[in-house]
């Protein structure tokens, strides 16, 4: 897998939304780092980070989504997350992720009660 990254920020309501589409890897990583870093200048405080089903995500992926989740309980931000496969919603249940952050089936149902 070597796809580029597409990151795309929006917004619904008070809640910012990264809507990331290809892998996430070492290469690609800084990308939604960079997209994280500009909601959270701007305020955020309920992020949602939609990923699409065909993602692929290494082990630097998973160790940029664990900076990102750690950093924003320090920003007392929550993070909610969306569009997983079910490969990477056992991966991140495995690594510790799901302790942090909680993995909703759609959109609509991560922003409900944001």
């Amino acid at each position: 897998m070597n796809r580029d990254i597409e990151v795309v920020i929006r917004t619904r309501g008070d809640t910012s939304i990264l809507d990331i589409k290809g892998d996430l890897t070492t290469n690609t990583g800084r990308i939604v780092e960079e997209a994280y870093q500009q909601v959270s200048t701007n305020g955020a405080k309920k992020i949602l980070l939609a990923f699409s089903r065909d993602n692929y995500i290494n082990s630097a992926g998973l160790a940029v989504l664990i900076t990102i989740t750690a950093e924003s309980r320090e920003k007392g931000q929550t993070i909610r997350v969306t569009g997983l496969s079910d490969h990477f919603r056992k991966i991140f249940n495995m690594v510790g992720l799901t302790k942090y952050l909680t993995i909703f089936p759609s959109e609509e149902t991560a922003l409900d009660g944001f």
